[in-house]
């Protein structure tokens, strides 16, 4: 029966176990949206994690909402990652890099003079977004005019290559958490009536056209995605994420794609692990709040294929070797988690120095 500690192989990507690394925005990056020395300490001190997803990093300049987040559309920005790529791989680690264009989840002052605020549709999210400036309201989006969308989708393909280029092993689309992947898939944020609208087959096109443009980058065993069906973050509502996600799913599934990593959360809605298992055949990464314990009885009933985690890596860089151990997990600072620089990011003990 396989643990978290055997290894494990998700496309063309190889594990030395299956415990991933779940991306986290942290918020460090420094002018021009550029991963810097924290980032390079913060992922290589997690290194013995099995893969690393690297926090949600915009495709573009308009997909950037959030301040503080990196991006991986300038050449500054690949040579960037580059640094810390390479002291995963240093360590012995696998790293891939998530890319999330937030949509419609953003404020013009998180973004570079001329970048937009753009959506499938002109419909502004409920909700406000932290600013240097304090809290404000959300944008309200541009709708894409259908011509734009092919170079919206060129955008994740160059974004891939530019991974790529910088080392990382992979990528995985943002297909959740209210983000354009999202408002595309969802009823609400969706009211297009063109090919991209109306019909779960249509509101699911372009997911399958980004991840598509990807492959083509990338080769399909690089490329993975992350899903949530039903998840209302941001403002995202979808009348039946069964339907749409079914769909999403059976159209995916042949492509030989890396991975799905799926957020179990419960929804009156949908059961997102049964919908998993019934449309997906290819390998699963679990994720939402699993305990040690638990994610072995998932890996030994043969659920999943690996499981990922968000906040126990926070302050506990040697998380896997804890585990091991049997040793106590650290408990992370909240007050720092989005506070920027070392403390509360890159500053957390090993336990040995605990």
């Amino acid at each position: 029966m396989p643990n978290l500690f055997d290894p494990v192989v998700l496309g063309d990507i190889e594990l030395s176990n299956r415990v991933i690394m779940a991306p986290m925005t942290r918020s460090r990056a420094g002018e021009g949206d550029l991963p810097n020395d924290l980032h390079v300490a913060y992922y290589q001190q997690r290194a013995t994690a099995g893969l690393i997803i690297a926090e949600g990093t915009q495709p573009s300049l308009n997909g950037k909402g959030y301040c503080r987040t990196p991006g991986i559309h300038t050449a500054e920005q690949v040579a960037a990652w580059r640094r810390v790529t390479d002291a995963v791989h240093a360590e012995g680690g696998r790293i891939v890099l998530q890319l999330m264009h937030v949509g419609r989840v953003a404020s013009h002052l998180n973004k570079d003079p001329g970048a937009e605020t753009v959506a499938p549709s002109a419909i502004r999210a409920k909700g406000q977004i932290y600013t240097e400036q304090g809290m404000m309201d959300l944008d309200t989006p541009r709708a894409l005019e259908t011509a734009e969308i092919a170079g919206v989708i060129a955008e994740y393909a160059q974004a891939t290559t530019n991974a790529l280029a910088a080392g990382f092993d992979g990528v995985e689309l943002h297909c959740t958490s209210g983000y354009l992947p999202a408002q595309f898939l969802s009823s609400n944020s969706n009211q297009r009536t063109d090919q991209y609208g109306g019909s779960a087959a249509n509101r699911i096109r372009f997911v399958v056209e980004a991840i598509d443009a990807m492959v083509a980058a990338g080769g399909a065993g690089r490329v993975g995605f992350r899903i949530c069906p039903g998840n209302p973050f941001n403002d995202i509502h979808d009348d039946n994420p069964a339907e749409t996600y079914g769909a999403l799913l059976d159209a995916l599934a042949p492509k030989g794609l890396a991975y799905l990593h799926l957020i179990e959360v419960a929804n009156p809605q949908v059961d997102s692990r049964a919908l998993a298992k019934q449309h997906w055949s290819g390998k699963l990464i679990l994720n939402e709040s699993i305990t040690y314990e638990k994610a072995q009885e998932l890996l030994a009933d043969n659920v999943a294929d690996a499981i990922s985690f968000g906040r126990p890596f926070i302050a506990n860089p040697d998380l896997v070797a804890r585990w091991k151990a049997g040793a106590p997990l650290a408990k992370f600072d909240l007050a720092t988690v989005y506070a920027g620089g070392e403390a509360g990011y890159s500053d957390y003990p090993a336990y040995e120095n605990d």
